[in-house]
């Protein structure tokens, strides 16, 4: 049967471009691949010992410049100039030179999160991708962010190929038709055969406004990992099989727990930002990923001999900017795609006084200068609501005021998708049974739970939770108006709304009433209130308070050998 299979596969002669195959993952057309000869020059299996490396980046939300990056050290905020296209593509160039054997892939959220990709549809980030060279993408759960086609098209532009095993085309009904992209890919170098499996975050369709992934279906890994595997390993003889994965640090983990990753030797992650500088060793598999924002590489050299993979280093790089000078050819790209943007991108709409930031779980300045804006904007209501967003760098470099300036280019990298304010009500059991909900979105003992965002942010409301307690039982007290909450009473909120959401919910919510659309936008509130309030010092208020877990919590992840650092 097996034999049959691979004999078929070979027959129909189908890359890993062909971007279409069969829905069954018992069907031998399931297990269409690509395989990459063309950078080396013999199949033959090199008797010698030698080292390919295989280079990742991730979560870079179209940053194509340098910019203010935070680390954790000494147990405080330390800022450095770090990432931008140009300057990764010195590092990439340097470092092809010295191993010719080099791999580069994307493991998503490559075309969401600024200004230039929102003017463009995306469209502008195409050619600097395919500049750097890349051999290898999958999607993120933000590929979806201009609907389906528009993904597809932007994808199927790119040169190199593109994989995920859990994306399907829906065929009505709730039925899966195709997969929208090849399952896997396999690197031939010297004859070795590595090979790539893609998943993507399967809670897409909830993470995200609805419509964006309208007409897709995604599924668990679990769900057909064991087959691809079986095919990669027994069928085309990889010496080694990763799986590419955007599905968050604690879901990554978690799979690489689970019997189905029996013969995956490395899930090179993406999706939650999380920095691994040392790979986590779990029961199947080796689990790592490399930042955001293109401040970081993930590097991975395999020594093989005889054919097989006899060591594997990994090593978290920084692409520090003052170590490596902008590639000038990438830099002219960049700067004649901004162009027509540029003066809108650097126009300064205020000031802040203090960095800003969105890497701590539980409270930001970022988000909360943004719930201040709606306070200020919005008046009457009780509650006011911003969701739990990791994307976006720090801000920390004052200008010749003495201030940090806040450009609408940076309006658009917090908040991509410039939302309608909306307001509504729900009662104290609603809100109640809510929090504990998204509670366990971040703070799930069954990692598999955890959505990939971070606490939910709010103005209005002083909420004290166990990060750690139970499900459903975390939050021991919820105060309204320097009230306690009451379970019974109606209480005013005010968020943002999500595209294809039905209009009885709210940031979630499900069931709230009087929901009502104002005239404002996220963007219109931002600029108002700043240009009103400028400099701002958004402190955090707060609000959310964990009695069990630390104020300056950098990460959700537990019970592994990894800090944020």
């Amino acid at each position: 049967m097996k034999n049959n299979r691979r004999n078929f596969i070979k027959a129909i002669g189908i890359t890993a471009g062909a971007g279409i195959v069969a829905a069954n993952p018992l069907n031998a057309m399931d297990a269409v691949i690509g395989q990459d000869n063309a950078n080396e020059n013999s199949s033959e299996i090199k008797d010698g010992p030698f080292t390919i490396s295989i280079l990742q980046t991730t979560d870079v939300h179209c940053q194509v410049h340098p910019h203010d990056e935070l680390f954790w050290e000494n147990n405080q905020a330390v800022y450095r100039k770090t990432g931008g296209y140009a300057q990764l593509s010195t590092y990439l160039k340097e470092f092809r030179k010295k191993n010719p054997h080099t791999f580069l892939l994307d493991t998503g959220d490559m075309f969401q999160g600024s200004e230039l990709s929102v003017k463009t549809t995306g469209k502008a980030f195409v050619p600097i991708l395919d500049a750097l060279q890349y051999d290898l993408y999958l999607p993120g759960n933000w590929e979806v962010i201009y609907y389906k086609k528009n993904m597809q098209t932007l994808l199927g532009s790119l040169k190199a190929p593109k994989v995920c095993a859990n994306m399907y085309h829906d065929a009505g009904e709730g039925k899966k038709g195709e997969l929208v992209f090849p399952p896997y890919y396999i690197w031939n170098v010297n004859g070795v055969k590595i090979g790539f499996i893609g998943y993507t975050d399967p809670l897409v369709p909830i993470r995200q406004s609805p419509n964006y992934s309208k007409g897709i279906i995604y599924t668990k890994p679990e769900e057909n990992l064991p087959f691809y595997v079986d095919v990669l390993r027994n069928q085309e003889q990889c010496a080694y099989v990763m799986i590419v994965a955007h599905l968050g640090l604690s879901q990554q983990i978690h799979l690489a727990n689970q019997k189905e990753c029996e013969g995956v030797n490395y899930i090179l992650g993406g999706d939650t930002h999380e920095r691994v500088r040392k790979p986590i060793e779990c029961k199947y598999s080796k689990v790592v990923e490399p930042g955001a924002f293109g401040s970081f590489v993930g590097k991975l050299n395999l020594t093989i001999e005889n054919g097989k993979v006899t060591k594997d280093e990994y090593e978290l790089v920084e692409i520090t900017a003052s170590k490596y000078k902008a590639d000038k050819e990438i830099d002219k790209l960049i700067e004649n795609l901004e162009g027509p943007y540029l003066n809108d991108i650097n126009k300064v709409i205020g000031y802040s006084t203090i960095p800003l930031y969105r890497y701590f779980v539980i409270e930001n300045t970022i988000d909360t200068m943004i719930l201040n804006a709606l306070r200020w904007q919005v008046k009457d209501v009780d509650i006011v609501l911003s969701n739990g967003f990791r994307f976006c760098p720090p801000r920390s470099t004052p200008d010749a005021t003495g201030n940090i300036p806040i450009t609408s280019g940076y309006v658009f990298d917090m908040l991509p998708v410039d939302s309608t304010v909306r307001t509504a009500k729900a009662t104290g059991k609603q809100i109640k049974d809510w929090l504990e909900k998204e509670l366990n979105n971040v703070f799930a003992k069954d990692a598999s739970e955890r959505f990939g965002g971070w606490v939910i942010k709010f103005n209005g409301m002083k909420v004290k939770f166990n990060a750690y307690g139970e499900k459903g039982q975390r939050v021991l007290s919820v105060e309204i108006g320097n009230a306690p909450l009451d379970l019974e009473k109606t209480y005013s909120m005010c968020a943002c709304e999500r595209d294809g959401d039905p209009f009885d919910m709210l940031c979630r919510i499900k069931g709230v009433k009087d929901a009502t659309n104002t005239s404002y936008t996220l963007h219109s509130v931002m600029k108002n209130y700043l240009t009103a309030n400028s400099p701002v010092t958004p402190t955090p208020q707060k609000n959310a308070i964990a009695l069990d877990a630390p104020e300056l919590l950098l990460t959700q992840v537990t019970g592994v050998d990894y800090q944020f650092r």
